[in-house]
């Protein structure tokens, strides 16, 4: 049985969400595989140190700011946090390769960024010939050093052709980048919703011959949505989906509305909201804007200078695509629905040329890896196996 660890952190929860559904659906398949998750943080801080100084998590301010709508700048903290990367390189070096040592993985597949220097060198130092593999959960790269490393002798999912044309320009031979046809979503988001929408929409104090929108910001939600929810207060049917964020769910909740409203707070079925839905209202998030889609929903985004920098691509997404409006503010928000409605059906059939099969598509590549892995390893285990001729 072969060990397959899928690498992940908890800053923003898109990393972590796509580690499970790979694990999830690697399971379902019955693949002879020990798949098991990792938590990147746990792996440099196994003592908790940073907890015990601080009173949080590493990922938690990143979190905390995200619902709080703190985004604008983080450009340029992206920069600093990316330069004490590079300085705590030897240390980091170390204390992965103690890891790969104690654990003995057969794959090493990381879904997190700025971490992959480290994490492919140390592996390659303490366990050659052991391949690693970075999918990338965003829609394109940040170069430099965000996902995607010049001269790696790595494997490079990527979940869109600009992203496959970011790997090859920086050198990656083309036999070691790997397309899929989107991003990882959760298995659920590809299950048959097998009830009656009307009914259920009437079940939660909908009503069902009103067009219905879903506000997403992330597990976490963020302030933007007391916004968008005033603007929208008495023309559209809402579903607010705030995540972890009970005081933003408590506000929202507060509101006067004209039109019918539910407010939810952390939710495990996600699909099946989105299945009530029409439209989706968010920030251009890879995760939310795959989830929408792939439930047949065109999207309302923003793309400002309060967008962060590894979501700015996933705006030209929307308008290349013609899933949906890109706005600069939510400002805007009232108008944005009414052009969407008007040519829902437009934006519908778009939506629907997409086909992301990736969550399926990746497990094959996977073995591909392990196989040509295991090719090449099997000469050289024979060459060291002793002679049994005299």
């Amino acid at each position: 049985m072969k060990t397959v660890d899928l690498i992940y952190f908890n800053a923003g929860g898109g990393h972590r969400a796509s580690a499970l559904a790979l694990q999830a659906v690697l399971r379902e398949q019955a693949r002879p595989w020990n798949v098991r998750l990792v938590n990147l943080f746990e792996v440099l801080d196994p003592q908790d140190k940073f907890r015990k100084m601080t009173g949080s998590a590493p990922e938690d301010w990143y979190n905390r700011r995200l619902a709080r709508g703190w985004t604008l700048g983080m450009a340029q903290e992206l920069k600093l946090l990316q330069g004490l990367i590079r300085l705590a390189h030897p240390m980091l070096l170390r204390q992965l390769q103690q890891h790969w040592l104690r654990t003995e993985p057969d794959l090493v597949v990381s879904l997190v960024p700025n971490f992959n220097r480290a994490m492919f060198q140390s592996l390659a130092a303490s366990l050659p010939g052991v391949p690693y593999v970075t999918v990338l959960t965003d829609l394109a790269d940040v170069p430099p050093h965000f996902w995607i490393e010049r001269g790696q002798a790595q494997h490079l999912v990527c979940g869109t052709p600009r992203a496959v044309a970011q790997a090859r320009a920086l050198g990656h031979a083309r036999e070691r980048v790997h397309a899929t046809s989107g991003m990882v979503i959760g298995p659920a988001f590809y299950l048959p919703m097998l009830f009656d929408r009307a009914q259920e929409l009437r079940r939660l104090g909908l009503d069902p011959t009103r067009p219905t929108g879903i506000v997403m910001f992330g597990g976490h939600g963020s302030r933007a949505m007391l916004g968008i929810a005033e603007r929208l207060t008495a023309s559209t049917q809402l579903i607010l989906v705030c995540g972890h964020n009970k005081a933003l769910a408590a506000r929202l909740n507060a509101l006067p509305a004209g039109a019918p409203r539910l407010v939810l707070g952390f939710s495990t079925d996600v699909p099946r909201y989105m299945h009530l839905a029409d439209f989706f209202i968010g920030k251009p998030g890879p995760g939310s804007l795959s989830e929408a889609v792939q439930q047949g929903l065109p999207v309302i985004v923003v793309d400002n200078a309060w967008t962060m920098p590894q979501e700015r691509y996933n705006a030209q997404w929307v308008r290349d695509n013609g899933v949906g409006i890109v706005l600069r503010s939510f400002r805007g928000i009232d108008r944005a629905v009414a052009q969407l409605l008007a040519d829902l059906d437009g934006h519908r059939a778009r939506v629907r040329r997409i086909d992301n099969r990736a969550l399926f598509e990746i497990p094959r590549i996977l073995e591909g890896i392990l196989d040509e892995a295991e090719a090449v390893r099997a000469p050289a285990l024979a060459r060291r196996q002793p002679s049994s001729r005299p």
